[in-house]
């Protein structure tokens, strides 16, 4: 078995103009596929193999760097497509929103929270709302390709929303200003698809 890039679900001009479409281009066909063949040649030989992607992350010390860096950069862009929607935006609803609410006061102080998170992320990296064991939702920030799923993270829990703050992901568009980058991707979140893991991850 090998692991394959997944077909985006939307065009690569429809995120625009948040995110552009060469952005998206060059973002998903050319990074995210060289850390699929990347990932694929570095588990040769191995039995990972065999496992599905989420059973290596969450394993993760127990595979070679090239593993950590390929496998997370996989496991995150794949994440990352899916909480992404041209006919995103807006706030979520129900269990999701009272669970925020009840974590961080409101979603304005939980958009402030979690934007902050991305913006303070030194160097290339992720920001994260994620759901612990305990059902408690969290925000943090991880280096590189790595996540919250991974047993060396130092923040743990199940990623749900994710937001890729590499440069790649925004300079062509926005340059140095992540900060624009950051508050225009609130405008192509997908709060249904967000919505219906947390409450998959709640069961």
């Amino acid at each position: 078995m090998s692991f394959e890039l997944p077909n985006l679900d939307y065009a690569f001009d429809a995120l625009a103009p948040h995110i552009d479409a060469r952005t998206m281009e060059i973002h998903h066909g050319k990074h995210h596929a060289a850390y699929v063949s990347n990932l694929n040649n570095a588990l040769k030989g191995t039995d990972g193999i065999e496992k599905n992607l989420e059973d290596i992350i969450k394993n993760i010390s127990k595979y070679p760097a090239a593993v950590r860096n390929n496998g997370g950069g996989h496991f995150n862009h794949t994440l990352f497509w899916k909480i992404l929607s041209p006919r995103g935006g807006g706030q979520p609803a129900g269990s999701l929103m009272d669970a925020i609410n009840s974590e961080f006061g409101s979603f304005d102080t939980f958009k402030d929270t979690f934007s902050k998170s991305a913006m303070t992320r030194f160097g290339s990296g992720w920001a994260w709302l994620c759901l612990d064991n305990n059902g408690k939702l969290s925000v943090c920030s991880s280096p590189n390709q790595d996540n919250p799923l991974m047993d060396i993270a130092e923040c743990k829990g199940s990623p749900i929303l994710g937001l890729d703050v590499w440069e790649h992901a925004y300079y062509l568009n926005y340059q140095n200003r992540r900060a624009d980058y950051i508050s225009a991707f609130w405008n192509v979140v997908n709060w249904d698809a967000i919505s219906t893991s947390f409450q998959h991850l709640s069961k």
